[in-house]
């Protein structure tokens, strides 16, 4: 990448935004303008990013920058990226891309009419851990992929606009679609609400992918105790641990597994007939390098090139049709198909939307 000077605003300065900031004012060629209508957050940035620029005016940002990051809570994220797109700017969206499927879709289809760059916070994409765990699945290493099982729990962030699944399950479905290749083809869901009035803090979520049809399980969770970042992968030849949270093996490959030994003995057989078979724990050698600062980067050179990026809007978009689906699922209490019309509008409410978001009905 070359180290010509690019114009970036980072519009929200919170938790995401402000991790945004840092990295991209470590970036050499990047000017930083950051924009949020929060004054008490705009002093934030001036001590952590004293070299950007500080507004509360995104129409005026938009007029000298060359891209624009979304880091603002989740339901403002179709109005802001709308409004970037429309001004022709390539637009990186933090997950969710956004909150219903009609949206993401509508943000989609501007980024096409336009013909700019636009791409989802997928982060755990741009992880060389991740990037390790999909190689020795497609190497075969594991075997048969059985089963594959996330976990993504803390105690907090508690947010204001979108449940625990809507808030933390992206990183997870993302990583899913990753490693396989593939989309969910439904999904079935639990959620409760433990401590206040608004949004559940718990979920489960079961999902079986589109063509192999194999089962993966997402737990998520504000109120857990322990801190918890983890991706199991269960092949019938060797298992994987992926943990995030380590400092060094962060993946540990078990060479161990069960074999049936069933040979029509009775049902009423104490044991089930199996076999186990235990070998080593091996933990290969990962170079790791911050995803969002590879992230960040890689929207760098978007912006400079127009190339299209890793993560594309229609990534963020299968990973809201799962998240709708999975608000459906609960509210029936069954198994939901994964379709591009959960959660759509008729095609009179597309224009309505369109028109909220800033867009002019064609």
């Amino acid at each position: 990448m070359s180290h010509q000077h690019t114009r970036l605003a980072v519009v929200g300065y919170g938790y995401w935004g402000a991790k945004h900031a840092r990295v991209l004012s470590s970036v050499p060629g990047v000017d930083l303008v950051v924009v949020d209508n929060d004054p008490g957050r705009r002093e934030e940035a001036r001590w952590g990013c004293p070299n950007a620029d500080l507004t509360g005016d995104l129409a005026a940002a938009l007029d000298f920058v060359e891209g624009v990051v979304v880091a603002t809570p989740p339901r403002t994220h179709g109005e802001i990226a709308h409004r970037a797109l429309r001004a022709g700017k390539p637009v990186l969206v933090e997950k969710p891309l956004a909150t219903s499927t009609s949206v993401a879709r509508s943000l989609v289809d501007t980024a096409a009419e336009h013909g700019v760059p636009l791409m989802v916070g997928h982060t755990f994409e741009y992880n060389a851990a991740v990037w390790k765990l999909r190689e020795m699945i497609h190497s075969g290493e594991l075997g048969r992929v059985l089963y594959i099982d996330t976990a993504r729990l803390n105690l907090g962030i508690y947010q204001n606009d979108v449940d625990v699944i809507w808030d933390l399950a992206p990183h997870d479905l993302s990583i899913i679609s990753f490693l396989m290749g593939e989309r969910p083809g439904s999904v079935a869901a639990w959620a409760h609400r433990s401590v206040g009035a608004r949004h559940a803090d718990v979920a489960y979520l079961r999902l079986q992918l589109e063509q192999s049809l194999i089962p993966a399980f997402v737990h998520v969770s504000w109120l857990d105790p322990q801190k918890v970042r983890r991706v199991t992968v269960v092949g019938d030849r060797k298992m994987a641990v992926y943990n995030d949270l380590l400092d060094e093996d962060r993946i540990r490959i078990y060479d161990i597994g069960v074999d049936s030994t069933d040979q029509g003995e009775p049902v009423d057989t104490p044991a089930m007939p199996v076999t186990y078979r235990t070998g080593d724990i091996v933990s290969p050698h990962v170079v790791f390098r911050e995803p969002l600062l590879v992230q960040d980067t890689h929207f760098i050179d978007c912006v400079r090139t127009g190339e299209r990026p890793s993560t594309p809007g229609e990534s963020g978009l299968d990973v809201v049709r799962v998240l709708s689906a999975s608000d459906a699922a609960r509210k029936s209490g069954h198994e939901v198909a994964v379709r591009e019309e959960h959660g759509l509008l008729d095609g009179r409410q597309v224009l309505l939307a369109r028109a909220q978001l800033g867009g002019t009905p064609s």
